[in-house]
């Protein structure tokens, strides 16, 4: 199974706090708990979470319903995003989460690059049409 992006997200928040404790990065220098506030962080897994739960419920799934729960994630993700001033996934935080879904879809048994292929996509391609972050 994909580990979400908010696992890493939120071992980055946790080194650099142990890292400020113990005195070794100068709070001035601190990012991640800016980059990654906790409700980012929340609303991100709730989306991921509810994405799991579709992909889960797919069986012998058509590409029409494959797109339907790619559609669903990414504009929930787009909706994060718009909460977070349009600034909650930089250029990592992006392609982390497509890599996710990517993975997600591959781990629940599709694949991916011949389910992107039969639409003139590459893999990397097919949360494009919906995707705002």
């Amino acid at each position: 199974m994909a580990v979400r992006p908010t696992t890493f997200w939120r071992e980055s928040v946790a080194e650099e706090a142990r890292l400020i404790a113990s005195g070794e990065r100068d709070p001035a220098d601190a990012y991640a708990a800016e980059l990654f506030p906790e409700s980012m962080l929340l609303g991100t897994d709730e989306v991921l979470s509810r994405f799991e739960t579709d992909l889960a419920a797919l069986s012998a799934p058509s590409d029409e319903e494959v797109f339907a729960v790619i559609e669903r994630v990414v504009l929930a993700l787009n909706h994060v995003n718009e909460q977070h001033g349009e600034s909650a996934y930089e250029t990592e935080e992006r392609e982390q989460l497509c890599a996710y879904i990517e993975e997600s879809i591959a781990g629940a048994g599709l694949d991916v690059d011949a389910f992107a292929a039969r639409h003139g996509l590459t893999r990397h391609e097919i949360t494009d049409k919906w995707r705002d972050w």
